[in-house]
C-alpha cells in the first residue's frame, strides 16, 4: 500500500510525550488519540485548532500515523 497524506485539525497536544490528539477532516465523530508528531515541529507550534497534514505510511494501521505539518 502507498502512503497517504490527509488533512486534519489538532484537538490536543502533549509535550512531554510529543504526541497529539487530531481529528481527520471529513471524519467529525473520530478523533486519533497519541498521534506521533515529527520533531520538526516546534512546541509552541502545536496550537489547538489548527490544520495539521497527517501522514499514514500504511492507511490500513492509523497507529503508524504521523503529523508532519501544522499550517492556518
Amino acid at each position: 500500500m502507498a502512503a497517504v497524506t490527509l488533512r486534519g485539525t489538532l484537538k490536543a497536544f502533549d509535550a512531554a510525550t510529543y504526541k497529539a490528539t487530531v481529528q481527520v477532516t471529513g471524519s467529525v465523530p473520530t478523533w486519533l488519540q497519541g498521534v506521533r508528531v515529527s520533531r520538526g515541529i516546534p512546541a509552541v507550534e502545536m496550537v489547538a485548532g489548527r490544520a495539521c497534514a497527517i501522514l499514514f505510511p500504511d492507511p490500513a494501521n492509523p497507529d503508524e500515523a504521523v503529523v508532519v505539518a501544522v499550517y492556518t
